[in-house]
Formats: C-alpha cells, sequence, structure tokens
C-alpha cells in the first residue's frame, strides 16, 4: 500500500504555523504592501502557504521595535537571557517532528535529516545559554602604577540576521542564539523558499518568554534586495549576519560602509575532499557520501572537488558507484529516503550545467548525469558520478549545490594541496588519510578555515565555524561567536593618591 503523503496537516501543534511576519511582539501582514508570495514544496510543486511580501518600510518597523526593546534587554542578567535560551532548546526538542516536518515540505531534505538539523539547531540555544555566563573582561597590568585598568564586554546593540534556506533552523539558532545571549535583540530575515522553519522558531522563542521587540521577523521573496539594503544602511543596526554567496555578500558588505557595520559573513565554498593512498577505503567511501549527499549536496561545505590518489583511483570510483546506486531518491517525507529534491529549478540547471561542460572537457559521466524521470514535478537531479575531472572545468570554480561527485587524480601531496588551494574560496576541507603526520601537515597547508579528518561533516555547536578569502570571516559557535555580538569597553580609574 502507497504510504499517504504528508503535509503541513500533519503538524500537531498547530500554532508552529504562523503565516506572518513579526514586528514588536504581533504577527502582521505588511503595512505598506497587499503582495504575497508562495511557499512551495520543492518535491511535488504544491503551495504549502501564502505569506506577506514584506518590504523596506516593514523592515524598519522591525529595526524600531527591535532598537527600542535593546533599551532593557541589554540590561537583563547573563544568567535570565540563558534560562530563555534552554526554555527555547527544551521546546525545540519537545516539537521536534512538527518542525522537522515543515522543514521537509518546504526544503527537501529528508525527515531523518531535518529531525537530526532541529536537534542540531536546538544544540546552539543550549551552547549560548553557557556561553552568556562565559564573557568575562580582564583586569590589564598597568605601566603607570597611579592607574588601574579593567575591560568588560557589552552587546553591540540591533543585530540583522540574515539566513540561507539550506539550514533554515539551524542557521537561525547559530546567529540569533549567539545575538541574544549577548544581549542583543534581533529582526530575522528568512530566505523566501523556506521562511516557514524560522517562524516556527519565533513562535517557540516566544512562548520561551523573550520579551517583545527582541525578535522580529521579515518575510520577503521578490523585494529580498531593499530589505537586506535597509538592515544594511538602517543606523540603529549595529551588526549584521549573513550566511549565502560570496557575490551577495560582497554587496552587503559595500551597503553596511556607510554605517560601519559589524560584520559576519559565512560565504560560498568550493570544499577540496582528499583522499590518499594510504586511506581505509569504507572510511573514505562514507565520508564522501556524506559529505557530498547530505541536503542532495546543498551544503556550504559539502565535498565539491573530489581528489582521489592515483594508486586508489579506480577502485574509489567503482565502490563509491556501487554505494550510490543503494541510495533511495524521492520526497523526503518518504520512508528510507537519502537523497530529496534540489530546493530550486535553477540548482537542476546549474547541475546540468556543470555536467555538459565536464563532458565537453573530457570528463566521462560514468553515473546517473541528469534530472530525474518519472519523480513528478519536483526539481530532482540524478546522484552523478563524473570521473577524469580537470582544472579547466566550471566544477572546479564553481559550487556544484547538487548530488554531482567530480573525481580528480593527483599523484603527490605537495600537488594536491596546490590543487585544493587554486580557488578563490576557503571554507571547508576533507582530508581522508591513516598517515597522523600528513593530516597534522595537509590541515596545516590547507587555505580554509575548517578541516576534517577522516569525516564527512564539518560542524557542532562547540567547534567555530567560518571560512577566509572569499568564504568571508567571523566565526559562528564556538567560544568566538558570541563575541561576534560583544564589544569590549576600557575603563581607567585613577587610584594616585
Amino acid at each position: 500500500m502507497a504510504t499517504q503523503k504528508k503535509t503541513l496537516d500533519d503538524v500537531k501543534n498547530k500554532s508552529l504555523l504562523r503565516h506572518k511576519g513579526l514586528i514588536n511582539g504581533s504577527w502582521v501582514d505588511s503595512s505598506s504592501s497587499k503582495s504575497t508570495f508562495d511557499v512551495v514544496d520543492p518535491a511535488t510543486l504544491d503551495v504549502l502557504a501564502t505569506l506577506p511580501e514584506m518590504d523596506k518600510h516593514d523592515t524598519a518597523l522591525a529595526v524600531d521595535a527591535a532598537f527600542e526593546a535593546f533599551k532593557t534587554f541589554k540590561k537583563t542578567s547573563a544568567r535570565s537571557r540563558a534560562r530563555l535560551l534552554r526554555k527555547w532548546s527544551d521546546l525545540c526538542i519537545e516539537n521536534a517532528d512538527d518542525l522537522a516536518l515543515i522543514m521537509t515540505l518546504e526544503n527537501g531534505k529528508p525527515l531523518t535529516e531535518a529531525k537530526g538539523e532541529v536537534v542540531y539547531g536546538a544544540s546552539f540555544l543550549e551552547w549560548f545559554a553557557t556561553q552568556a555566563e562565559m564573557v568575562h573582561g580582564e583586569v590589564v597590568p598597568p605601566a603607570n602604577l597611579g592607574q588601574r585598568i579593567v575591560t568588560f564586554k557589552q552587546p553591540i546593540g540591533v543585530a540583522a540576521c540574515l539566513a540561507p534556506w539550506n539550514f533554515p533552523i539551524a542557521m537561525i539558532t547559530r546567529k540569533c542564539g549567539a545575538a541574544l545571549a549577548a544581549g542583543c535583540t534581533t529582526v530575522w530575515k528568512p530566505a523566501g523558499e523556506t521562511p516557514l522553519s524560522a517562524i516556527a522558531q519565533a513562535v517557540l522563542a516566544e512562548q520561551a518568554g523573550f520579551p517583545k521587540g527582541t525578535i522580529n521577523l521579515i518575510t520577503t521573496l521578490t523585494t529580498v534586495a531593499e530589505v537586506g539594503e535597509e538592515l544594511c544602511k538602517n543606523p540603529k543596526v549595529h551588526k549584521v549576519s549573513f550566511t549565502g554567496s560570496t557575490r551577495v555578500g560582497k554587496l552587503l558588505m559595500q551597503q553596511c560602509a556607510s554605517t560601519l557595520k559589524k560584520l559576519s559573513l559565512e560565504l560560498g565554498g568550493n570544499s577540496p575532499f582528499i583522499v590518499f593512498d594510504d586511506a581505509k577505503m569504507d572510511t573514505a567511501i562514507q565520508a564522501c557520501i556524506m559529505g557530498k549527499f547530505r541536503n542532495s549536496g546543498q551544503t556550504c561545505v559539502t565535498a565539491n572537488r573530489i581528489f582521489v590518489q592515483a594508486g586508489i583511483y579506480d577502485e574509489f570510483a567503482k565502490q563509491l558507484i556501487e554505494r550510490i546506486k543503494t541510495l533511495k531518491v524521492g520526497a523526503g517525507t518518504e520512508e528510507g529516503v537519502f537523497v530529496g529534491p534540489l530546493t530550486h529549478e535553477r540548482a537542476v540547471e546549474k547541475a546540468m550545467n556543470h555536467v555538459e561542460d565536464a563532458k565537453k572537457h573530457g570528463g566521462q559521466v560514468v553515473y546517473g548525469g541528469k534530472p530525474m524521470k518519472g519523480m513528478g514535478k519536483g526539481y530532482f537531479f540524478e546522484p552523478t558520478v563524473i570521473t577524469g575531472m580537470k582544472k579547466e572545468m566550471l566544477t572546479t570554480r564553481e559550487e556544484t549545490f547538487a548530488p554531482l561527485v567530480g573525481l580528480y587524480k593527483f599523484e603527490t601531496e605537495e600537488e594536491v594541496i596546490e590543487l585544493a588551494n587554486d580557488c578563490d574560496v576557503g571554507l571547508g576541507s576533507f582530508v581522508i588519510t591513516e598517515n597522523m603526520a600528513r593530516s597534522w601537515r595537509v590541515a596545516g597547508a590547507l587555505e580554509v578555515g575548517m578541516v576534517g579528518v577522516n569525516l564527512g561533516m564539518l560542524s557542532a555547536c562547540e567547534s567555530p565555524f567560518g571560512g577566509v578569502k572569499g568564504s568571508g570571516f567571523g566565526r559562528e559557535g564556538g567560544t568566538q561567536g558570541i563575541d561576534e555580538y560583544l564589544i569590549t569597553k576600557s575603563m581607567l580609574i585613577n587610584v594616585a593618591n
């Protein structure tokens, strides 16, 4: 018997399903526009919800609300903020099944993966609850013995948190958890493709007890440019955190220049995944599957350029294909699905461009290589393997953001380090080797912000996340994450007689 398709009607906690923006504690439509946009299930193209297309005027109201709330919220104790964050985290876990279903329907990732993200997202709230009470100043030894010097840290002010569609819960909690822990108030701008997950988080944060105005949420799809510009240029916003493309990150940085905002930018990646001859094959295959096919290849640290040493290149390709053949592709709500749909039609088009470009330059498509047939209207792309990859190909220079594996052959450690670093971005990387000395050498030589050794995932709430070069600056998570939302103030005291 066919499994009945899940919909938003299957969400048990109906309070999570708000279809409005949030400004100063009220769920509202746009104050200046009657335009709306649809949120679509990428597996079926069914409309899930219709939301208000909010604009720069709504954004200014949200900023005003956050600015007023900051006047009192910044005076709250770290312990009281920690309690609110822990309560919010608990509510996420209590509602995990509903939150996972909402995410799967609007994003496409499999339910098991979505539920994992719910738990992962909640971990940031718990982590920053702890970090809230770990914000310390210092006593500075003075050169002038007639003085005493101390420093202390304070919240920076209103924080604008711009989140992507590929991790619609974790990117909200990773940014906003740190901001709220520090004592900042926030304006959220979730991606127009996946706003329902962010809305559900705002509902839970309200239920946890966060005061009105501390969390505001703008819903937008087509007016995103003017909303982003308002957040960047409004002088009442003192901090902007953005996860997205390098192109947009550069634009936001330019827009923030007039008001000299503090920025955190987690931008594009093109992660090298390096498999040395001495690697355990099972470890390499499993890490590659996780690093490439999680979220259908749509992560900023997905294994994009897969370098395999010549001695095991053919065997690695063979075993990888055999493993890929076992992966079930389908709607994320179906039992056993590992690879869901892509979130955009343009993602399918980009994947095909990468396939055709690889073929033009001599690459061999040995598995998959085209949009999937028989899957209805959804944005499905076959898990794909291409051998004979070369540096001239598009995949070498661009994130594919699809379940497409391009295999590059290399001979020496020195050669692969040069190939891996021949890139204008540097977010994540993966090194698969049983040689511990080599793992340290290569990790130190790679021009990236993060290195995974013998695994295919890079993030944990207690580990700082971020990149170098065109992948941006600033860190999220870890002990460094809360510092992005704090200023350091010095106080010099005259103690001379």
